[in-house]
């Protein structure tokens, strides 16, 4: 299978067109889409509907998981409404087969990697905070022992490693992901994860255990040379 991804499109009525002009290609070069996450810009219905206007020319199979823009005015559960009535698979702690490849996804949090993670120790308010990043580390082992299929694809938003937010401040590195997720995905087995988020970081990394993992943020593949608006992977 080959996949097309890319991730934090910030869809507004803006770049809708150019969207949907660099998007095109995808239908004749991938047998399917990923998108992982911040599809809108503000959360708001009106941007998503603009980009499912797009996605619905595609006519590729698509699979997709929220970003942190796409939950700003507290509509998510909108915007995964009208992406399942256009057909799209949103991942949300859940997973999806086809052809003989799995692919499990959540959102994620942050929170920290390595030795640096936040614990749940002290106020409250840390400890509410922490929990919301325990949830969504639970959310993808639920997606992930849902999968029964030989090849297994992870999408997040957030990053599950600090080696593909490189390049950003190292001041953020806490707020644009965790490795409560890497851990597991080490533990399930995956041949590739694919997250957005950090639009300055890096492209390519591994989890302690090996698994491939792939930022594939647009911003940072417009960045490359020759640029482009996503990056295509043969599984």
């Amino acid at each position: 299978m080959r996949i097309a991804a890319t991730a934090d499109l910030h869809c507004s009525a803006h770049n809708y067109a150019v969207l949907q002009e660099q998007l095109g290609k995808a239908r004749d070069e991938a047998d399917l889409l990923v998108l992982a996450g911040d599809l809108t810009n503000y959360g708001q219905p009106g941007e998503m509907e603009s980009l499912l206007n797009a996605l619905v020319r595609l006519r590729i199979p698509t699979v997709a998981v929220l970003g942190n823009h796409d939950y700003e005015s507290g509509q998510e559960a909108e915007l995964q409404r009208m992406m399942t009535a256009a057909g799209i698979k949103v991942l949300d702690g859940t997973g999806y087969e086809r052809d003989g490849v799995g692919f499990a996804g959540t959102k994620g949090f942050v929170g920290g990697f390595g030795r640096g993670v936040l614990t749940a120790f002290g106020e409250r308010e840390i400890k509410v905070f922490v929990q919301a990043a325990i949830d969504e580390a639970l959310k993808l082992e639920r997606a992930m022992s849902q999968l029964r299929t030989p090849k297994r694809i992870v999408v997040l938003h957030y990053s599950p490693i600090a080696s593909t937010v490189a390049g950003e401040a190292p001041e953020i590195f806490p707020f644009l992901g965790t490795s409560r997720l890497a851990e597991v995905v080490d533990r399930h087995g995956a041949d590739l994860v694919l997250h957005g988020h950090a639009h300055r970081g890096s492209l390519d990394g591994k989890t302690t255990g090996g698994v491939p993992v792939h930022n594939v943020a647009m911003n940072l593949l417009m960045q490359q040379k020759p640029p482009v608006v996503y990056r295509v992977f043969d599984v």
